[in-house]
């Protein structure tokens, strides 16, 4: 049994067929999402600028309830996504889960709030749930602390809670 999470990315790219594209292939893998965000500005870092010098994030959510131990595998599916864009990476996909306390996202990169899984794969809690609202940590990144995706991460969160009332539990095989 693993804690039953309600899976999600969050895509960095440089326009709307990449956009598109990068959700047909998650959508492979994960089926169709249950909710795509709105689109927003990304320009916080400079991290990314090999992909464009224009960016934008959009979060997409996926229905089925999914295991909180398979984080890692999900980042290394999002990382050949990333690989099978081009010889220069056309987007960046940042996999993670929501459930009733915590946004979860898996990265490839080492820190010291970070926590490692296997074959190169970090997990950090982002965000908190916490007297009604996300809370962010001193080293959550500056979108999430802002709380511009706090809507979307919402209504997954209230997805979460739906499934798993159905489901009995938050726990799945």
């Amino acid at each position: 049994m693993q804690p039953a999470v309600i899976r999600i990315a969050g895509i960095l790219h440089p326009d709307k067929e990449w956009l598109e594209w990068s959700i047909d292939k998650l959508a492979e893998e994960w089926g169709r999402p249950e909710r795509v965000s709105d689109t927003f500005p990304f320009s916080h870092t400079e991290y990314y600028s090999d992909i464009s010098p224009v960016l934008s994030r959009t979060f997409v959510s996926f229905g089925r309830l999914a295991r909180a131990g398979d984080l890692a595998d999900w980042k290394v599916f999002s990382c050949s996504i990333e690989c099978a864009s081009g010889p220069s990476r056309r987007v960046n996909i940042d996999p993670g889960y929501v459930n009733g306390a915590r946004l979860v996202l898996a990265s490839t990169k080492d820190h010291a709030h970070r926590i490692y899984l296997r074959d190169g794969i970090f997990a950090e809690v982002t965000l908190r749930f916490m007297r009604k609202k996300w809370v962010p940590f001193d080293c959550t990144f500056p979108d999430f602390a802002r709380g511009v995706y706090d809507c979307f991460l919402g209504e997954a969160r209230k997805q979460w809670l739906r499934e798993t009332s159905l489901l009995g539990g938050v726990w799945i095989d």
